[in-house]
């Protein structure tokens, strides 16, 4: 069966977290061991200078976890972001602009989730705390799992059926607003988007592109939930690269 190659951008470390004085690309194996298991062939993107002629190269892709937004807001004291490298943000959101005008299959995890959408007009919390104070935590240890609510008349719905309910949850940053193209189809604790997907446009006859962002890490979990995501995005991946 063809395996359709699935791009996975590389983060950047430029400041010296790795090694003082060198810049290093690095990524999770899991993000890559998901898309194998489901079928896919992983292929890891460095920064590079010609994101659309790659993304012609690609059947689908998976815009992974990364470090933070800045905020547009003032924010406590004490409170320090890990910002995003500028080199890496401007790579990711052209590879993102250039892999959705042709219609890719792509999967945006917890970064990835926040970069589609304020790709499409939405807004962003920098600190999730800071919003509202009385929110549960959603910063939770490796283990830790918290409910979610899922739309079940949607894709993603559809996709995890009776499988969803709890996810991992590992981020101080969420989705404030969504812009028009994507519409929110899970909520957490205290209200937090989840998981959003493209939105099929009014009068449109044809399905809406295969598009959804989620806030949790389904390549860190072993559960039925992560296996079905995985699968049905490689699955349309596949279905994407036939001529």
């Amino acid at each position: 069966m063809h395996r359709p190659r699935i791009g996975i951008p590389l983060s950047l470390d430029d400041r010296g977290r790795w090694r003082e004085g060198r810049s290093y690309h690095y990524i999770d194996r899991c993000y890559a061991d998901a898309v194998d298991r489901a079928g896919g062939l992983p292929v890891h993107l460095p920064i590079q200078g010609d994101p659309e002629a790659l993304a012609e190269t690609l059947d689908g892709l998976v815009i992974p976890g990364g470090d933070d937004f800045p905020s547009d807001r003032p924010l406590p004291s004490g409170v320090e972001l890990e910002v995003v490298a500028e080199a890496q943000l401007e790579f990711d959101e052209s590879l993102f602009e250039a892999s959705s005008r042709r219609g890719l299959p792509i999967l945006g995890i917890c970064y990835g989730m926040q970069l589609m959408a304020r790709a499409r007009g939405g807004t962003l919390e920098a600190h999730l705390p800071s919003r509202e104070p009385a929110i549960t935590d959603h910063r939770l240890p490796p283990q830790g799992r918290h409910s979610i609510e899922i739309v079940t008349d949607s894709l993603l719905g559809r996709i995890l059926e009776s499988d969803a309910g709890w996810v991992n949850s590992l981020h101080h940053q969420a989705v404030r607003e969504l812009g028009g193209e994507y519409r929110a189809v899970a909520h957490g604790p205290g209200g937090v988007i989840e998981a959003f997907e493209a939105a099929a446009k009014i009068g449109e006859t044809t399905d809406a592109k295969w598009e959804i962002g989620v806030q949790w890490h389904p390549e860190k979990m072993n559960e039925n939930s992560s296996s079905r995501l995985f699968d049905a995005f490689v699955e349309a991946s596949r279905l994407s690269s036939r001529p």
